[in-house]
C-alpha cells in the first residue's frame, strides 16, 4: 500500500455533501442490488445484515434494491415491496440500525413493467407461470422484452393514474419507514424507462412518440413522490443514459430530460446505461458509464449528479470527484465483496477510516 505524502490534499470521497438537509458522511454510495430474498415484498434477517453490514463499513449512503410499489411491478415473486403498510415494519427495522451505527439509507422506488413476473437468476430464466407464483404483466405497448418474457398488457390510462398513485404511496410509507432519501428507478428497462424509450415504446397517444409525450409518465411519477416525499429530504432519479442501440434513448436525450428534472425537486441523477434491449451493444470497460454522468454535470451543473459502474478501486473513485465527473460514486459488487470498502479506501486514500467504536481495535 502507498502511503500519500503528508501535503496531499484530503480526499474528495471523504469529504461531506450535503443534500437538502442531509449531510452524508462521505461521498461513498452502496448501489442498488437485487438480492431477491423477500417473501410478499417483506423484508427480512437477510436484508437486515445484508444491509447493516454496509453501515458498519462506513458507506455514506446505502440504497436498498428495486423496492416495487405494486406487486405487480416486481421484477421476480421474491423482490422486496412497500405497496402495503406491512411491508413497513421489517423496513423500520433496517433503518433504524443503518442510522445507529452513522450511514444513511435510501430507497429504491421501482416497477418492472414489461420485465416483471420472471426468475431469480439462480432460479430459472425468463417468464414465471402463474401456477409458481407469476403475474399477468403490463407495458407501454404489447411487445415483450425477449421471446421467453411475459407478453404485456398495454396500459390503459387507469392504469397509468394506478402506477402513479402507487409510487406516491409507497414513497409515504417510506417516509413512515424512516428512509433518508428515495429514488425512483427509470433505468435498465424497466417500467418508466420503456416509456422513455422509442425501441419500448410504440403509443400514439400523449404518452408516445415525441420527446415530450415520452418523458410524460416520468415527470408525473416525479410530481407525484416528490409530493408525496419530505421536501427536506432528496430526491434521485436513476436513468439509462443511452440504450446503447440505434434508434433507442441517447445521451443527448437524457441530458435533456436532466435540464427539466432540476425544475421539478430532483437533486441527484443517477446515471447508468443499458437493459432496455437484447439488440443493445455495450462496449463494456473500467469506468464505462462515467462519461454519461460528466457530461450530464457539465451541461447541468444545477443537478448533482452519480457514477456507477465497473468503479472497483479507491483511486478510480477519488479520480472521479477530482476531475468533476460526478458529485457521488456508487458501488455494486466491490462492495459485496468487500462490505468495508470505504475504510480501506480510506486508508488508501490517506483519510480517517469511518469506523464503528466496535471495530476500533481493528487498528485500520
Amino acid at each position: 500500500m502507498t502511503t500519500p505524502p503528508a501535503d496531499a490534499p484530503a480526499p474528495l470521497l471523504f469529504s461531506p455533501l450535503k443534500l437538502r438537509s442531509l449531510t452524508l458522511k462521505n461521498r461513498t454510495v452502496v448501489s442498488p442490488m437485487c438480492m431477491y430474498s423477500a417473501q410478499n415484498g417483506v423484508a427480512n434477517d437477510f436484508h437486515l445484515t445484508h444491509l447493516g453490514q454496509f453501515a458498519l463499513g462506513g458507506a455514506g449512503l446505502i440504497v436498498t434494491e428495486a423496492t416495487a410499489v405494486s406487486p405487480e411491478g416486481r421484477i421476480s415473486p421474491e423482490d422486496l415491496g412497500l405497496w402495503t403498510d406491512e411491508q413497513i415494519v421489517p423496513l423500520g427495522h433496517i433503518t433504524d440500525f443503518v442510522h445507529r451505527h452513522g450511514s444513511l439509507i435510501g430507497v429504491q422506488l421501482a416497477h418492472a413493467g414489461r420485465k416483471a413476473s420472471t426468475y431469480s437468476p439462480w432460479r430459472g430464466r425468463g417468464a414465471v407461470p402463474a401456477e409458481l407464483g407469476g403475474w399477468e404483466v403490463i407495458g407501454p405497448d404489447g411487445e415483450r422484452f425477449h421471446e421467453t418474457y411475459p407478453v404485456p398488457a398495454p396500459m390503459s390510462h387507469d392504469d397509468i393514474r394506478r402506477v402513479v398513485a402507487d409510487f406516491a404511496a409507497a414513497a409515504r410509507r417510506a417516509v413512515v419507514a424512516g428512509f433518508d432519501a428515495a429514488e425512483i428507478h427509470a433505468a435498465h428497462g424497466y417500467l418508466l424507462h420503456q416509456f422513455l424509450s422509442p425501441l419500448a415504446n410504440t403509443r400514439t397517444d400523449e404518452y408516445g412518440g415525441s420527446f415530450e409525450n415520452r418523458i410524460r409518465l416520468l415527470l408525473e411519477v416525479v410530481r407525484a413522490v416528490r409530493s408525496a416525499w419530505p421536501m427536506h429530504l432528496p430526491l434521485f432519479v436513476r436513468v439509462s443514459a443511452t440504450d446503447w442501440a440505434e434508434g433507442g434513448w441517447d445521451l443527448d436525450q437524457t441530458v435533456q430530460l436532466a435540464s427539466l428534472l432540476r425544475f421539478e425537486g430532483v437533486d441527484v441523477l443517477d446515471v447508468s446505461s443499458g437493459g432496455l434491449t437484447t439488440a443493445q451493444r455495450i462496449t463494456v470497460g473500467p469506468l464505462y458509464q462515467v462519461p454519461f454522468a460528466a457530461r450530464v454535470r457539465a451541461e447541468v451543473p444545477e443537478l448533482l449528479t452519480m457514477a456507477v459502474g465497473m468503479i472497483e478501486t479507491p483511486e478510480q473513485a477519488e479520480g472521479i470527484l477530482q476531475n468533476g465527473d460526478a458529485d457521488l460514486v456508487a458501488l455494486g459488487r466491490p462492495f459485496l465483496r468487500d462490505p468495508h470498502w470505504p475504510q480501506r479506501a480510506a486508508r488508501t486514500l490517506g483519510a480517517t477510516p469511518p469506523l464503528p467504536d466496535m471495530y476500533a481495535r481493528a487498528g485500520w
